[in-house]
């Protein structure tokens, strides 16, 4: 997967897109979590768009994501209050990785998920790295319907949520993006670990 991603590193923060959804992305996010002072993961950070949004607020941030030189843009940034990790999640690593010992009182997936080998066990093992009283928040394309390719239904976000352990979960369109085609819709799912 990270080396697919590689390729698109250096011109990522240069998109006038890829700006725009972390924008829409971040104001959703201030709507529905408080990440002032908190400790959050980014899973799936790419070059840390959103990171850096949420670094001027969060006691610190953890950015993970497989992709070696998406990592190394973030890096390039300075971020003091970010640490990063370049690989992908899995039991191994949060057993023996520093950074994901103490858990998260926000974990975020910025249009992540729809990439990942199996979303049920990521968001398993996203819910596990989550402190009590913690949100996670998901964004992605919505799917017209069962079975399109890098999206999902509001409902196969809903099931996996209850799925993966969370007894407070919900979607909605968080916001839209324009393209040469119209307008596609982002979905947002949202788990709260009671």
């Amino acid at each position: 997967m990270s080396d697919n991603w590689d390729e698109y590193a250096e011109g990522w923060d240069n998109n006038d897109s890829t700006i725009l959804y972390a924008s829409k992305a971040y104001a959703s996010l201030l709507a529905n979590a408080e990440i002032a002072g908190v400790s959050v993961l980014d899973f799936g950070c790419g070059t840390g768009l959103l990171t850096q949004r949420i670094a001027d607020h969060a006691a610190s941030v953890v950015a993970l994501d497989p992709s070696k030189k998406m990592i190394s843009v973030l890096e390039k940034k300075h971020l003091k209050n970010v640490s990063t990790i370049d690989q992908v999640l899995s039991q191994h690593l949060m057993k023996t990785h520093k950074s994901l010992q103490n858990g998260f009182d926000v974990i975020v997936a910025s249009s992540a998920l729809a990439f990942v080998p199996d979303y049920q066990q990521t968001l398993i093992q996203l819910k596990s790295l989550l402190n009590k009283g913690g949100s996670f928040i998901q964004w992605d394309w919505l799917a017209e319907g069962e079975g399109e390719e890098n999206s999902f239904t509001q409902e196969s976000i809903q099931l996996a949520l209850k799925n993966a352990g969370f007894s407070d979960y919900s979607t909605s369109i968080a916001f839209s993006m324009q393209d040469q085609n119209g307008e596609l819709q982002v979905v947002m799912g949202v788990g709260k670990n009671i």
